[in-house]
């Protein structure tokens, strides 16, 4: 049985030669309507994941994006991963016949990624209405790599407060926390700029917000690009 979390729309287009664009108000929102369920699926028993095994070997993650992608979308795409790339020694590589690898599709099923990797073929859902954004790619992607959302650190408590009462009902799965023998932030720290953290008001049932970030100057939900953290966590996590 898979297990699903979420996460929030917060992005900036962009392509090869990115155009900046604001992300309108419906696009912030689409999470709160329960449009990125889904978002992390992997198996049972696997802020990034403690088993060395669900790391990419040779540092490589090998992809296949589908035909069904506009030029343009598959610019996004790419230029997602080159930005993963440049700030770290991964590398993304178009597949040829390699048998472990990321499969990019365009189904309607919203923005979701496996965490890790698996063997074989895994799928990498960006849905052509709402999740083909430079920041939503990079975010998929790192899930890809093996990191889960900031907001389920195990040190969590200590830097947000989680408003239950908010949160919509059947939702509140997606606000766990995990244990420090299933992840690590490997000494970096907790990180309220990361493009892996929730948005205040995810899954909010009344308007009010989710998460309370206990650092009253602090905003999270970017989906901007990667922090200086969310670099470091995947530089240790590959031995960069």
């Amino acid at each position: 049985m898979f297990r699903l979390c979420v996460f929030t729309l917060l992005v900036l287009a962009a392509v090869a030669n990115p155009v900046q664009r604001t992300p309108t108000m419906a696009e912030k929102r689409l999470e709160e309507a329960g449009f990125f369920e889904g978002d992390m699926r992997f198996p049972p028993g696997r802020n990034a994941l403690v088993n060395t095994a669900t790391r990419w070997t040779s540092k490589t993650v090998y992809y296949q994006i589908d035909g069904a992608f506009s030029a343009a979308e598959k610019n996004t795409i790419i230029g997602a991963l080159n930005a993963i790339q440049s700030a770290t020694c991964v590398k993304f590589v178009a597949r040829s016949n390699q048998a472990n690898y990321v499969y990019v599709t365009r189904e309607n099923s919203g923005c979701w990624s496996y965490v890790g990797m698996l063997k074989g073929r895994q799928q990498l859902n960006l849905q052509g209405n709402g999740c083909v954004y430079h920041g939503t790619a990079i975010h998929e992607f790192l899930h890809a790599l093996g990191l889960h959302h900031q907001q389920s650190a195990t040190d969590r408590d200590n830097y947000v407060t989680i408003q239950f009462g908010n949160i919509q009902s059947g939702k509140e799965s997606n606000f766990d926390k995990y244990a420090s023998s299933y992840v690590t932030d490997f000494g970096i720290g907790y990180d309220y700029g990361s493009i892996m953290h929730y948005d205040a008001y995810a899954f909010s049932k009344n308007g009010q917000k989710t998460i309370v970030t206990k650092d009253s100057s602090a905003t999270i939900g970017q989906r901007n690009g990667l922090s200086s953290k969310d670099i470091a966590k995947i530089k240790a996590m590959y031995s960069c």
